[in-house]
């Protein structure tokens, strides 16, 4: 793999950085520095102008109406949104459900759903895992039952991300009950504002809200909205997982954490000198950044097979998700360490961005909000225990 930019990928970066600094708000970009807790309309502003430029879908082919970016210009927009302070871009639309739809869709439901994704004028959220089928998904139990022109759904959803957001979900349901259980699913796109559907809050442990529990009593979904076969929703499920993990490789958090960290460890003083120099914690900072590099490569291995129509494989996903969750943990952990006295006051209100924004003094103390949220990491998109037996099955053969 070559590792040099072309001059073409130099002028690439340029263009990036240029509409970024004329086009990103600074109010948004104030929250994203100090890693404060981001609202609907926050997102969807930035996604917006993303849609307007043809950016938001970026790992789309021209032929769906993305950019058409190779490997190494989707790297370099993460890579360079991140050093800039960009909110992320939310994954549900256009990296998950977008894919799925244009892969395995038919032609009325791309007509549909493809432009609001690309737009951002949609937000979609994922109905996979259930209180008794987070890391065994194959066993979920969220039934749609046959009613003629329309399927009936009972069940429960948990962990769901931004569902009080959301204007659509895709949803794992059982059409059928088979020998084994990963027969039997089915794909369906919801519409979240069908009667039938509550969303209940799960609070997090600083304070603010991304995740939640869904529940659907006898919600009327029609048949038009089964995305591919009825009882292949597994196989579409495992096409989405496995882009969802190399996404959560979380290259472009860490770029962003990593610049955070440099910045708070150069201005706190220890002892009568820059954090930073103290040799312990440069040693702690280096093995880091060394790890993230590593893992830059090998998304990189997993960017390229993507680019070229091959599947990264679940193994290289998985590995991908475990070491990604990690280091963008051990960033965490190092802010935290960082922020020192004022690290062990936790300031719910500034995770809201209440209060006074400016300087580093906002970052330090939004260190412990931002340790505690980055718990889940390791948990969502597949808990990283499940990832290595993932591994283990799939590499090792074990």
């Amino acid at each position: 793999m070559e590792l040099e930019f072309t001059p073409e990928e130099r002028a690439f970066a340029d263009e990036v950085r240029d509409f970024i600094a004329g086009h990103l708000p600074p109010d948004i970009a104030q929250r994203v520095e100090h890693d404060l807790h981001l609202e609907r309309d926050d997102y969807m502003r930035w996604q917006q102008i993303l849609g307007r430029r043809g950016w938001h879908a970026y790992t789309w082919p021209e032929s769906q109406g993305g950019p058409g970016w190779s490997v190494i210009q989707r790297y370099l927009f993460e890579t360079i949104s991140g050093q800039m302070n960009c909110p992320t871009i939310q994954p549900f639309g256009p990296r998950m459900v977008g894919p799925v739809i244009y892969n395995f869709g038919n032609a009325q439901q791309q007509a549909q759903h493809l432009p609001g994704i690309r737009d951002s004028t949609v937000w979609w959220c994922q109905g996979y895992s259930e209180p008794a089928s987070g890391s065994d998904l194959a066993s979920l139990a969220t039934r749609a039952d046959d009613a003629g022109d329309h399927y009936v759904v009972n069940g429960q959803k948990i962990w769901t991300s931004y569902a009080h957001h959301a204007d659509w979900m895709f949803c794992l349901v059982r059409t059928r009950r088979e020998s084994r259980k990963q027969e039997g699913i089915s794909f369906l796109l919801i519409d979240m504002r069908t009667p039938g559907i509550e969303v209940q809050p799960i609070p997090m442990l600083e304070g603010t809200h991304s995740f939640n529990a869904v529940f659907f009593t006898d919600v009327r979904v029609p048949k038009a909205n089964l995305v591919g076969e009825e009882g292949q929703g597994w196989r579409y499920a495992k096409f989405l997982l496995e882009h969802e993990r190399v996404e959560n490789s979380n290259i472009g958090f860490s770029t962003f954490a990593l610049r955070r960290l440099r910045r708070m460890a150069a201005a706190v003083q220890d002892r009568g000198r820059p954090l930073v120099e103290q040799p312990l914690f440069r040693a702690k900072l280096a093995r880091t950044e060394a790890q993230l590099k590593a893992l830059e490569m090998t998304t990189l291995r997993a960017l390229s097979s993507m680019g070229s129509g091959s599947s990264p494989g679940a193994g290289l996903a998985s590995a991908l998700k475990i070491r990604g969750t990690e280091i963008g943990q051990s960033l965490t952990e190092l802010l935290f360490e960082a922020a020192g006295p004022l690290g062990q006051r936790l300031d719910p209100a500034l995770a809201h961005g209440e209060g006074d924004l400016a300087g580093l003094d906002a970052s330090l103390r939004g260190a412990p909000a931002n340790y505690f949220w980055r718990r889940a990491m390791s948990i969502y998109g597949g808990s990283n225990e499940i990832q290595r037996n993932i591994v283990a099955k799939q590499v090792l053969g074990l």
